[in-house]
């Protein structure tokens, strides 16, 4: 079992390594040759401003009075320059945004391995291609980058609407700070250099944001950003009558239809900014398009240097000069991903591979097989070791990376354990209900659930009528209601909203005595006299304690159990903001009336020797004689399992003000997968109960859930996407890595769980007393 164990780890993460050689290279091109503008620029300096987390409607609306909170900025839109909206892209975080904004380029997926919080990559920027640069602003920001540019980084804005979101008072204040300080800053300038009129100005901004004071997806409140431009050779602002062609009713909303409005994007030079001759647009807009040219070009050569003659196929070229840059940004995509088919085949045929050799495995152990006709493996393991070879010359010769050979090699072994069994095995016979097989159809629902979280629901309505569909309900009426009752409630649960929810911090006054620290807190934090000590310390010992207490308990099961539920509940108390809180009480609930329904089921099946619930002690061996086979039943738990483990999820920063206030994203974040995992715990101990008192086989499940884990990665492996928003390529990778890491993740939660509940600290022995 430990060498199959570290036989699928190796494969797991060889599968889990491939993501990273077929998603998430850098696109980024180096060795080009390097073009500029012969014409002398319109300006001899440059003075950039980034208002971080600023959004367009948030700069542009005016006040209900009618005058606006940005009076200098306003001024510059109808008088002096030129003004739009720039359509950021996702993901809409600081780094990508300013390097965007600088270098000219959205994100490279490959930051992605460095947690989106540095490019790995070298790269050009306005910044190195200037004489001088002098930045100020936020120490996460300027150490990014490095001829004349002045770069000054405003974080305040986007500070006040993480703290106190984008409709407040707060933030709209900080705009007009931020308006009244840059007019203090142009004047300042246009003095020290004598009001030469050669300094062109642009303020904007790296990214909006929700409603609900987070970014990183593509809502229009985060990719919507004002772009101001002013100055040196910028075309002041130009009045029209005529309709604009936006339809989105910003214009009309902000009172601006009458100024002309243009909005950017990367990639093309927006030449209505530009106040300067037609030759000098003309000469501007061809170097563009011949620095996007020699990036499609460099790209085409190391491609066609590292594939076979007779295997490359080329971009198609371009005719039509205006067509240029989309043609030759295509052709960078073309070849970036030019290897993404061949690796992708790869590595679904190693998944398929150790996928049907699991399910062999499951096969042997609960079918009897009959041998008939023995293929002599020598032939097949000759073939395997021809395969292999023309693989290795086959990637030899192309000089594909070291990677290339590990997933094009590993089907090879893999594949041939499969057909080593296959062919050595003829007909079976059955020799236990073989429901295990059926397992591979759970992966279709799971898969559906991790975008759509009603699916859960309609799992827990469906599971709630199973006492009455299997002739239960009539044997054991108040715990099939219990279920019943208990299945429903919890099916509310995912159809509330993980993130960007209200407060409702009166509802859990309701819950238990851990509910007035939260409700103290926040009423603390709303007057702005911060965290309570008294409160921080009474919070920590909690989380503290809440790990250890249950280990004193008694290991009766009943005692045991309560014992865990009620020191985790008070944990997720804490961390809980709103109706969450009525989570756990609700799911412990549903988890006793679990217990107790499967052990009406074992009393209706005439299961003999099986023990009553009262007399089950945890720290008792058990008996390996009494693990049995695998039967359809089984199934039937996996699937109420499989529902109940991903239920509920909530990721509200507000979550942990009972702990600290002062931003930490190390400890927030562990605090918040804290309060994610104690679900999984309650439902962990409950299976762990199952399967004591069912006597069900931990090894048998084991490779149930590592097939229908294999099975639901290989669907998400196609989702995988290195495009979107933050939040899209981080969540395509996230389920990648959840069902990979699935069977480990619920082995170890499983030695945990039994810790749990069977091992017991004492701290002191009492003394035996002697009655006469």
């Amino acid at each position: 079992m430990i060498t199959f164990f570290l036989v699928g780890l190796t494969v797991h993460v060889v599968f889990f390594v491939s993501i990273f050689d077929i998603y998430f290279t850098s696109p980024l091109v180096h060795g080009m040759t390097p073009h500029s503008t012969p014409l002398a620029p319109p300006a001899s300096r440059l003075v950039l401003v980034v208002a971080d987390g600023l959004r367009a409607d948030s700069l542009f609306t005016l006040l209900p009075n009618g005058s606006s909170r940005t009076p200098y900025l306003r001024h510059l839109i109808e008088n002096e320059g030129t003004w739009g909206v720039s359509h950021t892209r996702v993901p809409t975080e600081s780094r990508p945004g300013h390097v965007a904004l600088i270098a000219g380029f959205y994100e490279d997926v490959s930051a992605v391995a460095k947690g989106w919080k540095e490019n790995p990559v070298e790269f050009d920027s306005v910044f190195n291609e200037s004489r001088h640069t002098w930045c100020w602003g936020s120490p996460d920001i300027l150490p990014m980058f490095d001829k004349n540019v002045f770069f000054l980084h405003l974080l305040g804005i986007d500070t006040n609407g993480h703290a106190h979101r984008p409709m407040s008072q707060e933030y709209l204040d900080n705009i007009g700070l931020v308006d009244a300080g840059l007019a203090e800053v142009v004047s300042i300038i246009e003095d020290f250099f004598g009001n030469d009129g050669r300094t062109a100005y642009v303020f904007t901004s790296d990214h909006g944001m929700t409603n609900w004071g987070s970014h990183g997806a593509g809502h229009p409140s985060e990719t919507l950003t004002p772009l101001v431009v002013w100055g040196a050779g910028v075309q002041k602002a130009q009045r029209v009558s005529e309709p604009q062609p936006y339809n989105n009713g910003y214009l009309q909303d902000w009172k601006l239809e009458h100024l002309r409005r243009v909005d950017v994007s990367q990639g093309v030079l927006p030449l209505p900014y530009l106040n300067n001759s037609d030759q000098f647009k003309a000469e501007s807009m061809y170097t563009n398009a011949i620095q996007v040219l020699e990036q499609f070009k460099v790209k085409m050569t190391q491609k066609k240097e590292t594939t076979l003659s007779f295997l490359f196929t080329s971009y198609q070229y371009i005719s039509l000069c205006q067509s240029l840059i989309s043609h030759s940004l295509e052709g960078l995509v073309y070849y970036h991903t030019y290897d993404r088919f061949f690796l992708g085949c790869s590595v679904v045929l190693g998944f398929v591979g150790w996928t049907s050799y699991v399910v062999l495995v499951i096969l042997k152990t609960h079918l009897l097989f009959l041998l008939c006709v023995q293929i002599p493996s020598r032939n097949l393991a000759r073939l395997c070791t021809c395969i292999a070879v023309v693989i290795i010359l086959f990637l030899l010769i192309q000089r594909s990376p070291i990677t290339y050979y590990i997933y094009c090699l590993l089907p090879v072994p893999v594949w041939y354990s499969v057909l080593k069994d296959l062919f050595t095995c003829g007909s079976l016979t059955v020799r236990e209900n073989a429901g295990s097989s059926t397992a591979v159809f759970l992966c279709c629902p799971q898969v559906v659930s991790f975008f759509h979280r009603t699916m859960l629901t309609v799992g827990l309505t469906a599971l709630s009528l199973w006492p009455l569909l299997s002739g239960l309900f009539c044997k054991a009426k108040s715990r099939s209601l219990s279920w019943f009752v208990g299945c429903l409630c919890l099916a509310l649960f995912p159809l509330m909203p993980v993130v960007g929810r209200e407060p409702n911090i009166h509802l859990m006054l309701h819950v238990a005595v851990c509910a007035y620290m939260p409700s103290l807190t926040h009423s603390s934090l709303q007057q702005k006299q911060g965290l309570p000590l008294l409160n921080q310390i009474i919070s920590w010992s909690t989380l503290a304690s809440s790990t250890f207490v249950p280990l004193l308990s008694s290991t009766r099961l009943f005692h045991r159990l309560l014992s865990i539920f009620l020191s985790l509940t008070s944990t997720y108390l804490l961390l809980s903001t709103g109706s969450e809180a009525l989570f756990p009480t609700v799911l412990s609930w549903l988890m006793f009336a679990w217990i107790n329904i499967e052990q009406e089921a074992l009393i209706a099946q005439g299961i003999s020797g099986r023990q009553e619930l009262s007399t089950i002690d945890f720290s008792a061996n058990i008996d390996i004689a009494k693990i049995r086979q695998l039967k359809l039943d089984d199934i039937r738990r996996l699937v109420s399992l499989s529902v109940l483990l991903f239920l509920f999820a909530s990721f509200d920063p507000a979550s942990v003000y009972c702990f600290l206030t002062v931003f930490n994203p190390f400890i927030m974040g562990g605090l918040m997968m804290w309060k994610v995992i104690i679900p999984f715990i309650i439902v962990m101990c409950t299976f762990e109960t199952i399967q004591v008192t069912t006597q069900l086989s931990s090894r048998s499940l084991f490779l149930i859930v590592l097939v229908i884990s294999d099975l639901m990665a290989l669907h998400f492996f196609f989702m995988v996407q290195d495009y979107g928003s933050w939040l899209d390529i981080g969540t395509s990778i996230s389920h990648y890595v959840i069902v990979m890491s699935m069977t480990i993740f619920l082995m170890l939660l499983s030695v945990v769980t039994h810790v749990l509940t069977s091992r017991r600290l004492i701290l002191w022995r009492r003394h035996k007393m002697h009655f006469p």
